[in-house]
């Protein structure tokens, strides 16, 4: 596809924007949180919100149910855009675009991966440690360790979209223009004929 016109489907689109927007809303409350009850790596003060740790949990939840769809899109139909089993030995020829492409794939699968172990680790670790002040425990840890990752790495993808396929690429991620065949219509009709045949 032309450089100048690049083309999603309308499923990552769809995909990619809902869980962009609920995973920007968690570590925005994610922080607030660790403002409150941590701070122990620096801390803004900022104005408490009572019920921000059941907002976050409600959040996580609702990213719970919507990442997993993402997730198997992305290890499925997406699988080009995460790390290949060559991506090791393209890393090595640096500077040329099949490395910037590389570096793009990577940090997509890292982004998956923190917000995958971001979920996991959330669901299990326990909001009384934050009023205990218990911040040693391994999934809070892992939970604020998966936060810092998709704070730097959230804006690296954005940097490498930009790198591999400069502003048109960026800009196609929010177009609300579809194909023919890739409607809501046209996946409805898909839908049905499977029903029908099976």
């Amino acid at each position: 596809m032309a450089r100048s016109h690049p083309y999603h489907s309308l499923a990552l689109r769809l995909f990619h924007g809902v869980n962009s927007l609920i995973v920007l809303v968690a570590i925005a409350t994610g922080f607030l949180i660790y403002d409150r009850f941590d701070g122990r790596f620096g801390k803004l003060s900022l104005p408490t919100i009572d019920s921000i740790i059941t907002i976050h949990g409600k959040v996580g939840l609702i990213l719970l149910l919507a990442f997993p769809i993402f997730a198997l899109y992305s290890f499925h139909r997406g699988q080009k855009r995460l790390v290949q089993a060559d991506s090791l030995s393209k890393l090595s020829q640096v500077g040329k675009p099949i490395w910037w492409y590389t570096l793009h794939r990577i940090t997509n699968t890292l982004v998956l991966i923190a917000v995958g172990l971001a979920l996991l680790s959330g669901r299990i670790m326990q909001a009384s440690w934050l009023f205990l002040g218990e911040f040693e425990h391994f999934w809070y840890s892992m939970h604020l360790m998966m936060w810092a990752i998709l704070v730097f790495f959230i804006p690296l993808h954005l940097t490498m979209i930009i790198k591999v396929g400069g502003v048109p690429l960026l800009l196609s991620m929010i177009s609300f223009y579809a194909r023919p065949g890739d409607t809501w219509e046209a996946w409805l009709r898909k839908i049905r004929s499977i029903g029908m045949r099976s």
